[in-house]
């Protein structure tokens, strides 16, 4: 058998997020069903995490096994011919026996996007939070991301449902970038995060640029080890998994 590994972007709007459900339509059916058709044989992937419904990927990575001797440059050609055009394959490789898209992961980087403006654009919906009217303080919003940077135990930043593993991760990374006036990224890398942590965090990190809490209280709530209240997440669209590393060289610069 052949270890295959595939780097995959896709718009998540139209899926019920990446893991397969029973009923409803996830990356991960569409990218086993294409892949399977190639193949001529039952494919299983595994992916380098789970994205929520909405949530977008433009570097998630999956690994599977395959007897087929499809070379592997060939595959990324003949998955693009047949994928619907909200996911393509970015790239296509053999791997070595023993690698798993998920557990031989070492850090991932995630980037949301936040857009503020004076009047809701139709067009941008299912990609950014959109802030009407909105004035964030981004130096702040900064100042409280450079707490997260790392070991910690982010058990605060943890929604209910998350699988059951260690909350303590390692944050390398956590800046906000103003890229055009209101057009606000924040970027993260970890070697790993927690169910909607991301989300979480980018959550807090806005009610400190609005005003709402301080940055001595979001250090007080990164510092806790428990939450005794219910926190929103920010919303799935404007989140992506932008770069999955399975070495400790880092790529120059985020893809988005």
């Amino acid at each position: 058998m052949r270890k295959m590994k595939l780097t995959v972007a896709y718009d998540g709007s139209a899926y019920h997020g990446f893991q397969r459900q029973p009923r409803d339509l996830t990356v991960q059916q569409v990218l086993e069903e294409a892949l399977t058709r190639i193949m001529g044989e039952a494919i299983t992937i595994a992916g380098s995490g789970r994205t929520d419904s909405g949530v977008h990927a433009r570097g998630q990575a999956v690994s599977f096994a395959t007897s087929c001797p499809i070379p592997a440059a060939n595959i990324k050609k003949a998955m693009n011919s047949i994928l619907p055009p909200d996911i393509t394959v970015v790239s296509s490789e053999e791997a070595e026996a023993g690698f798993h898209a998920r557990y031989s992961a070492k850090w991932k980087r995630y980037c949301y996007r936040i857009v503020l403006n004076n009047g809701y654009d139709p067009f941008i919906r299912n990609y950014a939070w959109q802030m009407q009217n909105t004035v964030l303080d981004v130096k702040l919003m900064n100042e409280a991301a450079a707490l997260l940077l790392g070991t910690h135990d982010f058990s605060f930043f943890r929604s209910s449902g998350s699988v059951q593993t260690s909350p303590v991760k390692t944050i390398y990374k956590a800046f906000w970038k103003e890229e055009t006036p209101g057009n606000l990224f924040f970027t993260v890398e970890g070697d790993g995060f927690l169910y909607r942590m991301v989300r979480n965090i980018v959550w807090n990190l806005t009610e400190v640029g609005l005003g709402r809490k301080t940055v001595a209280r979001f250090k007080e709530e990164l510092d806790s080890a428990e939450r005794h209240f219910k926190i929103s997440p920010a919303p799935p669209q404007g989140l992506y998994l932008d770069y999955v590393g399975y070495s400790d060289i880092y790529p120059k610069k985020a893809i988005i």
